[in-house]
């Protein structure tokens, strides 16, 4: 059974640096891609950016620069390092796998900017 637990949210000031956490389990991680996705109130879902085996990533161009995410394959944690925040970043962050045909979602973790 596939489980994302996201941790590490909470409120941030503009310009401030927060680092999201998501343990997996039930997956073969080390072997398994991950994404972070996000939700800002009142819109739809967007991706964030993805780690991949391998550890290259790809990031949505409104985060790229400023975001980065890593994985602790000794921990199966993959986490989500937010730089210079801005306000626009207030969402809730979740993590996601794809083990086709099935889709794997976190509870999500609020992240607030706001000064």
């Amino acid at each position: 059974q596939v489980q994302l637990v996201e941790s590490g949210g909470g409120l941030v000031q503009p310009g401030g640096s927060l680092r999201l956490s998501c343990a997996a389990s039930g997956v073969s991680f080390v072997n398994t891609a991950m994404s972070w996705f996000r939700r800002a109130p009142g819109k739809d879902v967007q991706w964030v950016g993805r780690i991949y085996i391998g550890d290259s990533t790809t990031y949505a161009y409104s985060v790229k620069g400023r975001f980065t995410i890593s994985r602790d394959n000794t921990r199966n944690i993959v986490y989500l390092e937010m730089q210079r925040v801005k306000p626009e970043d207030t969402a809730v962050y979740y993590c996601n796998v794809q083990i086709p045909p099935n889709d794997y979602w976190g509870q999500g973790t609020q992240v607030t900017v706001s000064s």
